[in-house]
């Protein structure tokens, strides 16, 4: 196992459908591959038509002791329910990612990061809405390295049935498209979204 202390604890959260537990399976089987230990764990239910399907990831230098996230380091929310759940449960210092397109109101907590991206309009833009996860991802990754992308593509090329290995191409330039617009924003907290809403940061 790699030994540079690294632990991370994040939730991923959105609608049903928004490819949450895309997202978290693909960071999980990142850190498995270069070496770390993991634990995914998603949560299906009534939730997951209209409200907010979620999964927890735990990726650690060290062995995990419980699954369970209770306070996540990071939070990537998709969906404004998600916001509302999940922002007052991140630690102080905690990185939000938040995508804005589908926001109702803007973050409102002063003592976190906030990565501001309006994930959806910009997969729009890419021709795959339903690459919007991806963007996402792209951003968090960003902000905080700690899975390679490589390593996501490659994970991508492992679990996509070959008949689907093009949308790979896609599927990078969303992460891509994520990177470039996942600047620090904490000033943004309880402004209005649409100031954020193109990417634009202070």
């Amino acid at each position: 196992m790699k030994g540079d202390g690294l632990h991370e604890e994040l939730v991923a959260a959105g609608f049903g459908g928004q490819g949450i537990m895309l997202l978290g399976k693909l960071i999980a089987s990142a850190g498995m591959l270069e070496g770390r230990h993991v634990t995914y764990i998603p949560s299906y239910g009534a939730e997951v038509r209209g409200g907010t399907a979620h999964c927890n990831v735990i990726v650690s230098d060290e062995e995990i002791a419980s699954p369970v996230v209770a306070s996540p380091a990071t939070a990537i929310v998709m969906n404004h329910p998600s916001l509302v759940k999940f922002e007052p449960r991140l630690t102080p210092g905690g990185l939000l990612v938040v995508n804005t397109t589908l926001m109702l109101a803007p973050p409102k907590r002063s003592d976190i990061e906030i990565a501001i991206v309006p994930a959806t309009e910009i997969a729009d833009k890419l021709g795959a809405i339903q690459a919007a996860n991806m963007v996402m991802l792209g951003a968090y990754l960003a902000r905080k390295p700690i899975v390679s992308t490589e390593t996501i593509v490659e994970v991508l090329r492992r679990i996509l049935p070959k008949r689907r290995h093009h949308l790979i191409g896609i599927n990078e330039e969303a992460l891509k498209s994520g990177a470039a617009c996942a600047q620090p924003s904490n000033a943004l907290a309880g402004e209005p979204l649409h100031a954020s809403s193109r990417g634009r940061t202070p």
